[in-house]
């Protein structure tokens, strides 16, 4: 026999019990791991392993003078790493620690059952940090485990196998199930974060900002989040049509780019379009920003209930508040348009200026090209150096210092798109032509599956914009002169693959999996069940809420529906009467399942055996002792019920279910 069948067998119910209850903890801390410092995943595997080796070893519980201190230390490690010991992330750190150190104080059954439903609660803050399909997946798992570890503590006498246990368990599940569902689709809806704190909704998301800098982008690239998903009415435009507009940025100080100050909501803007129009309805993401995307240029303000948008002098959109939930919005942009033919004054100066002092190189090549009498030329001019010269597009550019603009231009040579949108915005300013620099995203991922594009943090991108006399504003991308295939195929195509587990090597591997092969099906199935979920379960706002109910209203406002409802009612009432009836006595049926039992085993019974003629046989039967002595309390009870004059005990149900436990 092996050493780990040997402890099995050595294993009380006690033991095995509180073991089951450290699996089932551990599954619902686990997921904490991905987001907690890393301090407190040690702390509660370490208590995990020695709660489990006190278990195994059978030895004492550490004194309360022990465990005082370390809590305290504990608490106040949480403080030094949050700050506080409010909001989400402290209040879940803390939580976390109290479950572990709570396993090294059960002294009492009340102690196990603060345990369970502590642990309970640890599964809602788990979805703080992810409401993804794997974590609803795995959060069943672990309320599956949970309940079941709570009945093991219930049962009296023989104890279930395991698998049936957990069986038990996900049955319970399963009956409130259909009240869980009622109260999500009717159970009034909050708007906004459920976990307190203003400052947690946003903790940790990445998103474009009011800003720009070397190196900015380039690290956004690296994340995969979604930013937001898009639903085309009629066909996708082609990718390097694909340009959803952001923040533009006007002011440079030398380093970083800002947007314009003091500009408020357009009133009116100088815009024509042609063409088909593109109507699009975006699904943004949380990411406590007030940017609201759309492709190159939007034609009419989306609608958010109760957080109105506005559009600006630059043709950005923004909500009135910070979009700290999902939310859902439709607009139409047109491709072919053009903006402000005719610059007033201010504007004009605004698009030129640059501070001085600064990037002098640069300044002595815009000398060179304001020879050139036509701006567009001027446009050219830059783009083919950019195109033609050794300039390299990369994840990974070198840091620039005070002249960044020269050092890019000529010395390092490579960089990121923003690297390549500011070096093209400052020579087109120093060079007389009014410009700006428009961050956003570029291109998305079209799941063939359910047509959803999905456009993630890693397609965020910086393009610049050129007026010139009689066409207004032009955009231009100077990436696309040097890596043109980053517009027609995204990040992954364009950058070296000189990192095999970095994005570039991501892309390789996806560029060698054919559209048809499994593996590819299969992905696209995933996201398309992921946007479904996003859609229909975790985008059940408030305002869809009370569209259902309205709806649900009128219609039972008709005849019909209620004459169906009663119909319904009534097959359900006589459905369930006749299967009662068919199952008959119920303590007849638990009496033949028992007979079906101990068939199993070898000892039928005769078809004119009575119960007592029954009992007789089995007591000198080769039987178990233990079952032995169950089968013959059964049969007595049985016996008692069925030929007895007193009436049956109430509980005579519930007495014969845990003998034939036994029996099993």
């Amino acid at each position: 026999m092996t050493k780990l069948g040997a402890m099995a067998q050595r294993l009380t119910r006690d033991k095995a019990d509180t073991l089951l209850l450290l699996g089932a903890a551990l599954l619902v801390l686990a997921p904490h791991a991905m987001h907690l410092p890393l301090w407190v995943s040690v702390a509660c595997g370490a208590t995990l392993l020695w709660r489990a080796s006190i278990t195994f070893r059978g030895t004492r519980m550490p004194p309360g003078f022990l465990l005082l201190p370390v809590s305290l230390a504990a608490m106040g490690a949480v403080y030094a790493t949050y700050h506080t010991l409010l909001g989400r992330d402290a209040g879940v750190a803390m939580l976390v620690l109290l479950v572990a150190f709570k396993m090294l104080e059960m002294h009492a059954r009340r102690d196990l059952f603060v345990v369970i439903f502590l642990c309970f609660f640890l599964v809602l803050t788990n979805f703080f940090y992810s409401q993804s399909i794997a974590t609803a997946a795995a959060m069943i798992v672990s309320v599956i485990a949970l309940l079941t570890a709570q009945l093991s503590f219930q049962f009296t006498g023989a104890v279930p196998p395991l698998g049936r246990r957990l069986l038990i368990g996900a049955k319970i599940l399963a009956m409130g199930m259909p009240l869980a569902l009622l109260l999500f689709f009717v159970f009034p809806r909050i708007q906004g974060p459920l976990w307190g704190l203003p400052g947690d909704a946003a903790n940790g998301r990445s998103g474009l900002s009011e800003s720009m800098a070397p190196g900015n982008l380039s690290s956004l690239a690296m994340s995969g989040e979604t930013a937001f998903r898009v639903s085309f009415d009629g066909p996708a435009p082609a990718p390097p049509q694909l340009y959803w507009r952001g923040v533009v940025l006007g002011e440079f100080d030398g380093r970083t780019w800002t947007r314009v100050q003091g500009q408020g909501a357009a009133s009116n803007i100088a815009l024509s379009v042609s063409g088909r129009p593109v109507r699009q309805q975006v699904t943004l993401e949380p990411g406590g920003k007030r940017w609201l995307f759309a492709l190159d240029v939007p034609v009419a303000l989306p609608q958010l209930a109760g957080n109105p948008a506005s559009v600006s002098p630059e043709l950005e959109l923004t909500a009135a508040r910070p979009i700290d939930e999902r939310v859902r919005y439709d607009v139409t942009s047109y491709l072919s348009y053009q903006v402000q033919p005719k610059l007033e004054l201010g504007d004009l100066v605004q698009s030129l200026m640059i501070p001085w002092g600064f990037n002098p190189r640069a300044r002595q090549a815009a000398d060179v090209l304001r020879r050139l009498p036509d701006p567009a030329r001027r446009v050219a001019a830059v783009l083919k150096m950019f195109r033609t010269e050794n300039y390299v597009y990369t994840l990974q550019p070198p840091r620039l210092g005070r002249d960044s603009v020269d050092e890019f231009l000529y010395t390092t040579r490579a960089g990121f798109c923003e690297h390549y949108a500011s070096a093209f915005v400052f020579l087109m300013r120093a060079a007389g032509v009014p410009s700006r620099v428009v961050t956003g995203y570029q291109g998305g991922e079209l799941n063939p599956v359910d047509g959803v594009m999905t456009v993630r943090q890693s397609d965020a991108h910086a393009w610049a914009e050129v007026w010139l006399a009689g066409r207004g504003w032009v955009r231009v991308d100077p990436t696309a002169a040097v890596a043109p295939e980053r517009v027609r195929r995204g990040l992954a195509a364009a950058v070296p693959p000189s990192d095999p587990f970095g994005i570039a090597g991501l892309g390789s591997l996806i560029e060698g999996v054919s559209e048809n092969s499994v593996l590819a099906q299969l992905r696209n199935h995933w996201g398309a069940l992921n946007n479904n979920w996003s859609q229909w379960v975790l985008n059940y706002t408030p305002q869809r809420q009370n569209t259902l109910l309205a709806g649900l209203h009128a219609a039972l406002a008709e005849w019909r529906v209620w004459a169906g409802i009663v119909l319904l009612l009534t097959l359900l009432f006589i459905g369930r009467a006749w299967r009662v009836r068919r199952q008959g006595d119920p303590i007849d049926a638990l009496y033949s399942a028992m007979c079906h039992q101990l068939g199993r085993q070898g000892f039928a019974r005769a078809a004119d055996e009575g119960p007592s003629a029954y009992a007789q046989r089995l007591s000198a039967s080769p039987i178990d002792p233990a079952k032995k002595a169950a089968s013959s309390r059964f049969l007595a009870l049985y016996s008692a019920y069925k030929y007895a004059a007193a009436a049956p005990d109430a509980r005579l149900a519930a007495t014969l279910k845990n003998l034939l436990n036994e029996l099993r």
